[in-house]
């Protein structure tokens, strides 16, 4: 019983050496009023894993377990004031930015974030909910594309998003490195994760950088409640690029969070629930 919880206090400490809630992050995104997805899953990452989470609203959808219902933008001038004053009292260590749906937000918060310059810019290109319904305007992709993504350290492509992005088919883990070199070498930012989630077989995702290219294989969990989990994989990238992991590791690290997450998630409302987020404090 003493050696057991001499390893177990072992492993807490381990886990908790990196935290340090007073590293700012921040997240720019849609707010989802389950709390599933969107800024209410970015915040929830960011105190899990172990930073002090911001935000910054874009828009405001209703949505629950069973779907997104409506989407309203905020206003450019509220969005840009939100970053302004984040920035100019509590700079973040790395910012998420998720759902941006139309091109005068996507210039706003470009424009607006050049002043700052953040170290690490994580973009996660946040297209159509799981439910169907389109969080990206039409005649923003291209902005998205030209504007935003040349601007981001890590950005975090599903397959039929980086599908969008490129045209580029995706079958394989050959496709992905194909797709993922062409936004690498296309659109400049600096590392490109392709989120495998959507193929068949393991969970496999790719991080491809000029010098870099990695694989993670995860098992597949068959969960019902898988809300948010792009949202949160790319929180916890944030996070952990925050607390000053490598890309490589911080990626990891994320990755087999979102696992657990996933493993422990729990049913919830009446359609699919929401990833665990604190799994890690559960004894």
């Amino acid at each position: 019983l003493f050696f057991y919880f001499i390893k177990n206090f072992s492993l807490r400490i381990g886990e908790n050496k990196m935290r340090n809630y007073k590293i700012p992050t921040l997240t720019i995104a849609g707010s989802d009023s389950s709390g599933g997805a969107g800024v209410q899953a970015d915040l929830k990452t960011f105190s899990a894993i172990g930073t002090y989470g911001m935000s910054v609203i874009t828009a405001i959808t209703a949505q629950n377990t069973q779907g997104v219902f409506l989407v309203e933008d905020l206003s450019k001038e509220i969005i840009e004031s939100q970053i302004n004053v984040v920035f100019e009292d509590i700079e973040p260590a790395a910012v998420k930015i998720g759902m941006v749906s139309s091109p005068g937000i996507i210039h706003t918060i470009v424009n607006t974030l050049k002043k700052y310059n953040p170290k690490y810019l994580v973009v996660d290109p946040v297209m159509i909910s799981k439910s169907g319904y389109s969080l990206l305007k039409p005649e923003a992709k291209k902005s998205l594309i030209e504007e935003l993504i040349p601007m981001a350290y890590i950005i975090t492509p599903n397959t039929p998003e980086a599908e969008e992005i490129t045209g580029i088919e995706i079958n394989n883990v050959d496709d992905m490195r194909e797709a993922g070199r062409k936004i690498l070498e296309e659109l400049g930012p600096k590392y490109v994760l392709m989120k495998g989630g959507h193929l068949e077989g393991d969970a496999v995702d790719v991080l491809i950088g000029n010098d870099t290219f990695e694989i993670y294989k995860q098992e597949r969990l068959d969960r019902k409640n898988t809300h948010g989990t792009g949202c949160t994989l790319s929180s916890a990238i944030t996070s952990h690029l925050a607390l000053g992991y490598d890309i490589v590791e911080a990626v990891k690290l994320s990755k087999e969070y979102i696992t657990e997450a996933i493993r422990h998630s729990f049913d919830i409302g009446k359609g699919v629930g929401p990833v665990n987020h604190f799994y890690k404090f559960e004894d």
